[in-house]
């Protein structure tokens, strides 16, 4: 009796969650989901990463969602790195496909095959020799930085293991974080990061190291607004967006908030806003598993 109750209850939510899921990956992944499934895990060839690699756990988790809000505000609080971005990437005007190119060189590197993964890299680096000019306040920037490629980095690291350990459906043990920071080095080196962390304690210290040149300009909030408060997300996914944006910034340290003047109130993020998040990425995790996708990828890298 309760198998049958469970399969009718099933049935009767097939069509949203696979709707849902559509939702999410085209989003994600582009209009075709599957042809960039297709493209990322079934080319022929060595990859860079074992199937038990911690990298590869990381980023085909729910939990990346929120680590990648996280990223992207946490990012922004570096002056020259955010001046790049306002200058270059066009993140107003085509949020989305920004998402799916960053979205797209994470899955190639973390699954795909050697050769592709080697091309994705020469690609970025490509457009990162393009990317230069001067700050409002009169600095000379240039992407290709090394010193400016280890922030970028190590924020994206940091804030993918916080959701991780936070919202993912299999937290790491000690020595996976670790190594999930080593495996992350590898791609940093190949971009033209110079010694990127490769221990927990290696990325504390590297962030710690960059905090003296944090700060919040008119850029990186006009950032923060457009990123939690005028997202291009339809009226009806805002609520769930809204719960998205605040595991985000629940999960950013507190000397991230008055910089980008955002709220840091422990004790609603610690109980209502962190279950709230746990319920939303386990809608995501549970929607990517639909059986109607069982032909695309639902990792979210």
């Amino acid at each position: 009796m309760a198998a049958s109750i469970t399969q009718t209850t099933e049935g009767l939510l097939a069509p949203v969650r696979a709707g849902l899921a559509r939702m999410i990956l085209t989003k994600v992944a582009g209009p075709d989901p599957l042809a960039e499934r297709n493209r990322v895990h079934n080319t022929p060839g060595p990859r860079w990463f074992a199937p038990d690699r911690p990298i590869r756990r990381v980023h085909g988790d729910a939990s990346m969602f929120a680590g990648g809000l996280r990223a992207l505000l946490l990012q922004s609080l570096h002056p020259l790195a955010m001046a790049a971005v306002s200058a270059h990437s066009g993140y107003r005007g085509d949020p989305w496909g920004r998402l799916q190119r960053t979205s797209y060189f994470l899955a190639i590197t973390t699954y795909g095959a050697a050769q592709d993964a080697e091309a994705a890299i020469a690609r970025v680096q490509a457009v990162h020799e393009h990317v230069r000019g001067t700050s409002p306040d009169g600095v000379r920037y240039r992407a290709s930085d090394p010193h400016l490629l280890k922030w970028v980095h190590v924020a994206e690291v940091d804030s993918f293991l916080a959701a991780h350990q936070r919202y993912g459906a299999s937290p790491l043990d000690s020595g996976e974080q670790d190594a999930y920071v080593e495996d992350m080095a590898r791609v940093a080196r190949l971009l033209g990061v110079v010694d990127p962390p490769t221990t927990r304690l290696e990325l504390r210290q590297t962030l710690d190291s960059y905090r003296p040149e944090l700060c919040g300009t008119t850029e990186a909030r006009q950032a923060a607004r457009f990123i939690l408060v005028h997202p291009p997300v339809p009226w009806a996914a805002r609520p769930m967006y809204g719960v998205l944006t605040a595991a985000a910034v629940s999960l950013l340290p507190w000397w991230t908030r008055w910089p980008l003047r955002l709220p840091y109130l422990p004790l609603a993020e610690g109980t209502v806003v962190r279950a709230a998040g746990d319920g939303l990425t386990r809608t995501i995790r549970w929607a990517l598993a639909s059986p109607a996708l069982a032909n695309v990828d639902t990792s979210t890298g």
